[in-house]
């Protein structure tokens, strides 16, 4: 843990797990001596003695240290841990070089490494294990370890996927080591644990936990007003999509629903079985669209004091970075209802049909590839100007090329630089794209017409550099203050 993060503090863990709280959900995990096992603080087993605990910030932690996750309260479940510090150097190495292991599109399809990860920063290996050990107790290969680990374990235990297709996807590179590391943690074989924790589902739920405040309707209504027809769809407590993407050299294509449970604090996640090969990296984008793993005691006590009425809003993100970067270039200058109707004759024209058990899903986003070969005449008869038509068409190329990736593990000043230099993408674009796609909690449009509205500084001189001057207060979670003021605005606030 960063020296700029608070420590944990054994009595008020212990509090909290007596309460069960679920805004401390992820934040830490309680070892407990008596039995070897490592729970949630929302576990619902009998709580056990102060003297029998140990209080861990990481799961990895807990694991280092011998215990094993419990089979009721499943430690992965939990929303993780993210924190950001604007303070000390090496502790925020340490969190991107974690953030990095956690992002498994941030290595090309490639198995992370140490050596690849000091490359990626920029340090020496040895560097990098000390600075991690240093704040994260743990090294590198045990944290990003207690990852697959964790990942396989939920799949084993809500999946009817085979064992060996769990290994692959869990990034083992063969069955015996995932077998042995297995074995050698949780003290039972992956087959063994999945009959102790009952049968697996007949379709495949996976279920995604948050810690509340979450304010649900905002986020809903946020999806629902950009709902295009055909491809998404929005209704009561859920949302529903088509969805593409690639990985491991080929294009993976189904549809998945994402629906509420706010009596367990938890997003339930079911997901075709043509994604199943790819449902960590489904996972991980599902997490990061509704943004699950905020903290939100950390961002409201920055922000409470300014936005008083927005302790349960979230940054919404998105299922794929490039189809944010298209939409973001769509709305740019216009209305939402004018954004969705453009982006709904784009997925109609250029989308590929799919099959779906709804009806209302019928159609996927386009390919980079495809727009990147549009013709101007083609985008022009859609309603798109010009300008946004070489906008679109610049950054399918750059995806389609690689030259530009648009994913919570990419470097953020260096991708908002290349989008810069794309056509038709200024400073709000670039920063709405690293806000919701890229995930960056401190992105700041400093340009928007709203929030000029919303922060009262419209009628002054140069608007963007006064709300860039209130904006410093709120760092490092400006996203957030974006959105709460976005809010405020809308409600008339």
């Amino acid at each position: 843990m960063s020296p700029a993060d608070p420590p944990l503090h054994p009595d008020a863990c212990y509090l909290a797990l007596k309460t069960r709280d679920a805004r401390f959900d992820g934040a830490f995990f309680t070892g407990v001596t008596s039995t070897g096992i490592y729970c949630r603080p929302v576990c619902k087993v009998r709580t056990p003695r102060r003297e029998n605990c140990r209080f861990f910030a990481l799961a990895a932690q807990a694991e280092s240290a011998g215990f094993r996750p419990c089979l009721r309260c499943r430690p992965e479940l939990a929303p993780h841990a993210l924190r950001w510090s604007v303070q000390d150097a090496t502790a925020v190495l340490a969190q991107q070089a974690a953030r990095l292991l956690d992002e498994p599109e941030a290595w090309g399809g490639e198995m992370p490494t140490v050596e690849r990860l000091a490359q990626r920063l920029g340090v020496s290996d040895r560097h990098l294990r000390r600075i991690f050990e240093t704040h994260l107790g743990v090294t590198p290969l045990q944290y990003l370890q207690t990852r697959r680990l964790l990942s396989a374990k939920q799949l084993l235990a809500d999946t009817r996927l085979p064992i060996t297709g769990i290994a692959l996807i869990s990034g083992f590179g063969s069955v015996r080591r995932f077998n042995a590391a297995f074995t050698g943690h949780y003290g039972l074989s992956p087959s063994a644990l999945r009959r102790e924790g009952g049968a697996p589902q007949a379709t495949c739920e996976v279920r995604l936990g948050w810690r509340p405040p979450y304010d649900v309707d905002a986020m809903l209504g946020f999806f629902r007003t950009r709902a295009i027809e055909g491809l998404e769809s929005v209704t009561d407590r859920q949302l529903a999509r088509t969805l593409a993407l690639d990985a491991g050299g080929q294009r993976w294509q189904g549809w998945i629903t994402a629906g509420f449970d706010e009596a367990q604090c938890q997003l339930v996640l079911r997901v075709s079985e043509s994604l199943h090969g790819v449902l960590p990296l489904v996972i991980r984008r599902v997490r990061a669209a509704f943004d699950l793993d905020a903290d939100p005691h950390a961002i409201n006590a920055r922000l409470h004091g300014s936005f008083p009425l927005g302790d349960g809003l979230r940054v919404p993100g998105s299922l794929s970075g490039y189809e944010l970067a298209v939409r973001a270039v769509l709305g740019q200058q216009i209305t939402v209802a004018a954004a969705r109707t453009l982006a709904q004759r784009l997925v109609h024209r250029f989308g590929a049909p799919i099959e779906t058990p709804d009806p209302a899903l019928h159609h996927l986003f386009p390919a980079p590839e495809v727009l990147a070969a549009a013709e101007g005449d083609a985008l022009g008869q859609l309603g798109i100007v010009r300008q946004r038509q070489a906008a679109i068409v610049a950054i399918a190329r750059a995806v389609a090329e690689g030259r530009v990736t648009l994913h919570p593990g990419a470097d953020v000043p260096s991708t908002i630089a290349a989008l810069k230099e794309l056509p038709g993408i200024g400073d709000w674009t670039a920063q709405y794209i690293a806000m919701r796609a890229l995930r960056w909690p401190d992105a700041f449009p400093a340009g928007d017409v709203a929030l000029h509205k919303a922060l009262g500084v419209q009628q002054m001189k140069q608007p963007a550099r006064e709300a860039e001057a209130a904006s410093q207060a709120w760092k490092p979670w400006r996203s957030y203050a974006v959105v709460r003021a976005w809010s405020a605005l809308s409600q008339g606030a």
